[in-house]
């Protein structure tokens, strides 16, 4: 299973690199609000990425979010009608929705991972 992950060891300097690379490719825009992933602050601070659960898939009443071969949860933007379900369904918060436009979520891209400076996260194959 593909899925982006916190390298062990690593510090995060919460620097927003990787939530502002993030929120530029999928919507054009440096807003924090609209990244795929967060930076939170409990012992320490890290990013808190997509364990790929499929609570979102399960949510859909469209079943506009299915798992593709590499395990990775897929929303299908002309099956998605915005409702929110998995958005509200996400225990970590990490689904984007935006008024009228479909939802969104972590696809594992990697584009976060390499706009890092503190070599942070990485995209693995469980």
């Amino acid at each position: 299973m593909k899925k982006l992950k916190v390298k062990k060891g690593s510090t995060c300097m919460a620097c927003l690199e990787c939530v502002m690379a993030c929120s530029q490719a999928f919507y054009k825009a440096d807003d924090p609000g609209l990244a795929c992933l967060e930076i939170t602050e409990k012992k320490t601070v890290r990013p808190m990425t997509c364990p790929q659960c499929g609570k979102c898939a399960e949510a859909c009443p469209e079943g506009a979010i299915t798992q593709n071969a590499k395990g990775v949860y897929m929303i299908n933007k002309k099956k998605c009608t915005g409702c929110g379900k998995c958005a509200e369904a996400c225990p970590f918060g990490l689904i984007v929705k935006t008024e009228g436009n479909p939802a969104s979520k972590c696809i594992a891209c990697g584009i976060c991972a390499k706009a890092c400076p503190m070599d942070v996260l990485e995209v693995v194959e469980d």
